[in-house]
């Protein structure tokens, strides 16, 4: 029997609830992702059921199945439960495996895309042999209770992505009601606010070691060694200078143009190349072979994510890490140069004030920063006798 729901009607619904009659239901989100959900009474308790998501289950599909599942309660079988036993509700791993292959596409790195298998395979491992709508709040906390006071960053982003998983399996139909990973107002009165935690702060080479640690760098021959320098010399992140491609880089005008896509502002970047930089990069040059400029053993592949920590190991270098090198360039900008704040938070790339000054920052001074980024590559290159001439507007 025809119901009060169109195909019309379902295109253009607007967020909120749309009865078809005999409590089916098609349930708009704010985000605009629409799913059926038949509600029933069991054993005096209210229930809902998704049926699916409404992209890929048509009207008819959703009626049918919602005649099926009330005959079913007809018969004293619980619908939902039955659907666990016959195995059509997903596990855990499955959506999440299906939800990283589509957010994947839009990462801006390989490094980011490996942190989110990393997370959802290793440290939710316990979750994922699990059916999707089993998933409660005990189960949740038995992943992030064990590191949520020994790896404060890496359990925050290990709860973000159960939330993301679970949301995902809600929107198509697999699960109802909360979310249990969900930290306003639920997880947040269970377990202690990330910012009372002690944050992972990456560890710094005091800036007054760097020259003298460069020495001993150049020394080694590795194609790494060579990617850690240019790293600290132009205080970029590692990812950037591992995906640092030759079509980026123009030695005449010495200038690096990092694309948006390999930023983590999501924006264009140019970095200004000091004397050494571009030395380093002629002679690199003299190898070329690929668009890398720091080529992998694997085929079109840049170096690994580790080849730079690697170095640092093995130089038997405690306490420093290769991203720790940018607060070390930081340090010393600020007690040692007389550089404006924002030229050199320009040249970490980072983002400077809001969105009104942003609109009006049009230019990424450039030239300011090339003077700023000399003086570093000098001082890197002297132990312990770099002067730093003061700035003038």
């Amino acid at each position: 029997m025809a119901g009060h729901l169109t195909v019309r009607k379902i295109e253009t619904a607007k967020p909120g609830k749309y009865g078809d009659g005999a409590n089916l239901y098609l349930v708009v989100s704010e985000t605009g992702a629409k799913k059926w959900v038949l509600r029933f009474t069991w054993r005096g308790k209210p229930k809902e059921m998704g049926l699916g998501s409404a992209t890929g289950v048509s009207l008819a599909d959703a009626r049918e199945k919602a005649a099926t599942a009330r005959r079913t309660i007809a018969k004293g079988i619980n619908p939902i439960e039955e659907r666990k036993r016959d195995g059509s509700i997903p596990t855990f791993g499955e959506v999440a495996d299906e939800l990283r292959q589509s957010l994947s596409q839009g990462f801006r790195n390989e490094k980011h895309k490996a942190q989110w298998k990393s997370t959802l395979e290793n440290y939710a491992a316990p979750l994922r042999a699990k059916p999707v709508d089993i998933i409660g709040t005990d189960d949740v906390l038995a992943v992030l209770k064990p590191i949520w006071t020994t790896k404060a960053e890496t359990a925050s982003r290990v709860r973000a992505r159960i939330e993301k998983v679970l949301d995902g399996a809600k929107a198509k139909g697999f699960r109802d009601g909360e979310n249990p990973a969900r930290w306003r107002g639920h997880l947040d009165h269970l377990l202690p606010r990330p910012s009372k935690l002690a944050r992972g702060h990456h560890a710094a080479m005091p800036y007054e070691d760097v020259a003298a640690f460069i020495v001993k760098l150049r020394k080694r021959e590795a194609s790494a060694a060579q990617a850690l320098e240019l790293c600290i010399l132009t205080a970029a992140r590692s990812g950037e200078i591992l995906g640092m491609q030759w079509s980026e880089i123009d030695l005449d005008t010495k200038v690096w143009t990092v694309p948006a896509n390999r930023m983590k502002a999501g924006r264009e970047h140019r970095v200004p190349l000091s004397p050494r930089a571009v030395a380093i990069l002629r002679q690199l040059e003299k190898l070329k072979a690929g668009e890398f400029v720091f080529p992998g053993q694997a085929r079109n592949k840049p170096l690994s994510n580790m080849a730079m920590e690697m170095i640092l190991r093995r130089m038997k270098i405690e306490n420093a890490t290769v991203h720790g090198f940018r607060s070390s360039f930081r340090d010393w900008a600020g007690n040692v140069s007389n550089f404006p704040r924002e030229v050199v938070e320009t040249a970490l790339a980072h983002v400077i004030g809001d969105k009104a000054e942003q609109a009006y920052r049009r230019r990424d001074a450039l030239e300011k920063r090339r003077k700023l980024m000399d003086q570093w590559a000098t001082y890197c290159s002297t132990p312990k006798t770099a002067k730093v001439v003061e700035f003038r507007r």
